[in-house]
């Protein structure tokens, strides 16, 4: 058996437990984040969890850079899956594999390319909002000078930024908070772009297939010809 053959397996294997992991990740990050007031056994309760998922990303990673057989170029070819695994809130930058995992196992035919794009990005658009959103949240609600103060402004914010709008009523003030606005704006760039150049490309067909289309009864030979 070949290792891409192996490759494949492990993969098809373990497309639905990290699919879990990662919902636990979430789950468990988001509780941490904006249960503040929840008592003492919860916050380490969650901070378990995710190093537990991490760790299920990591033992993954391993996996299929040893099946893949290519050493250290492995991390320049995956190297998207290098970053998620370093920056876990990242991992909704994976949720094309997810959503394909999904319909596969239900048996319903695929969208089209099309389709399938701005289905893609509104899902990767949407979660990487949220984490985003949870991140600057944590980061800056007790900084000095800080303008985001609720979750809801860090939504405010995470919506503003992935449009690439930047009202600038409110922005991180804090390092590792700007750090993830610049993360967010460049996703955002590159995921909005994906969808409006493939609306673009839906468009441009549609136009082409009208105007090859034949007027009715343009075949017919005009009367007394």
């Amino acid at each position: 058996m070949d290792d891409d053959t192996r490759t494949a397996r492990w993969e098809r294997r373990t497309e639905m437990p990290l699919a879990l992991a990662s919902v636990l990740f979430f789950t468990s990050y988001a509780i941490r984040v904006l249960g503040h007031g929840l008592p003492r056994p919860w916050p380490s309760a969650c901070v378990a969890v995710m190093l537990g998922a991490w760790a299920v990303f990591a033992v993954d990673y391993a996996v299929r850079w040893r099946l893949s057989g290519q050493g250290p170029h492995f991390v320049r070819k995956h190297w998207l899956d290098t970053v998620v695994l370093l920056l876990p809130l990242l991992r909704p930058l994976r949720v094309v594999k997810v959503y394909e995992a999904v319909q596969r196992r239900r048996g319903r035919p695929r969208l089209t390319l099309h389709a399938r794009v701005i289905t893609y990005a509104g899902l990767a658009v949407s979660l990487l909002g949220f984490a985003g959103a949870l991140a600057v949240y944590q980061q800056e609600r007790t900084a000095p000078g800080a303008t985001i103060h609720t979750f809801g402004d860090a939504v405010w914010w995470a919506c503003a930024t992935l449009a690439t709008v930047g009202y600038g009523d409110v922005a991180p003030v804090t390092p590792v908070g700007r750090l993830v606005a610049v993360a967010m704006m460049a996703c955002g760039l590159a995921l909005l772009g994906a969808v409006t150049g493939s609306f673009s490309s839906w468009l441009l067909q549609v136009f082409a297939g009208e105007g090859t289309e034949k007027p009715p009864g343009g075949n017919e030979k005009p009367p007394g010809g």
